[in-house]
């Protein structure tokens, strides 16, 4: 097959997926909900109850608030699990997915974020699932188009969106896979947990 027949679109779609299915979501079952806040520094970025929060801001509808800084530092805050999952969630794919696919409306300020480990999976499957089949239904010409005044870049195509979306899912979820290898070889009571 040449490069006129490629189906680009199932091309992109697999880059992000089989990743996925076949290493990182297995990573994040059994998420304990002292991995999920645990921080091997002070001061790290979290969810966390209303009103615990030490960050320049709190945004969050429920109980629970995401820590973040609009500017961001300049020296980035180390985040949690619990953090860069909530980021995950909300900032890499529910606004995206509101904003280019028609889903109900994601904003930081706005979200009820997750105050387990158990509650944050399902959301993000959620999420997932949704981006996933949402690029689908674009097919090879939507791809092609440009994502427009909803991204910093509006020339740029939607093809170069999903790339980029799919760079900060290997990225943010590979950290929390390092976080959670860290915490299971510095608390020496969870070194029999399965994994």
């Amino acid at each position: 097959m040449d490069a006129g027949e490629l189906d680009w679109n199932r091309t992109l779609r697999e880059q992000w997926a089989v990743h996925w299915r076949h290493q990182l979501r297995a990573r994040l079952e059994c998420l304990t909900d002292d991995e999920y806040s645990w921080s091997p520094v002070q001061d790290a970025w979290s969810v966390r109850l209303r009103g615990r929060s030490k960050a320049p801001l709190q945004f969050g509808a429920g109980d629970f608030t995401i820590d973040l800084a609009f500017p961001q530092p300049v020296r980035a805050a180390f985040t949690t699990i619990a953090r860069r999952l909530g980021h995950v969630i909300v900032g890499v794919l529910a606004a995206r997915n509101a904003a280019h696919f028609g889903a109900p409306a994601a904003l930081y300020e706005t979200w009820e974020y997750a105050g387990s480990a158990a509650t944050t999976l399902y959301p993000l499957d959620t999420q997932l699932d949704v981006w996933l089949a949402s690029v689908r239904g674009l097919g090879d010409a939507g791809l092609r188009v440009p994502i427009g005044e909803k991204e910093p870049f509006p020339e740029a195509l939607m093809a170069d969106l999903v790339l980029h979306i799919h760079r900060e899912l290997i990225h943010h979820l590979s950290g929390v896979c390092l976080l959670r290898d860290l915490y299971l070889h510095t608390n020496p009571a969870t070194n029999g947990a399965a994994r």
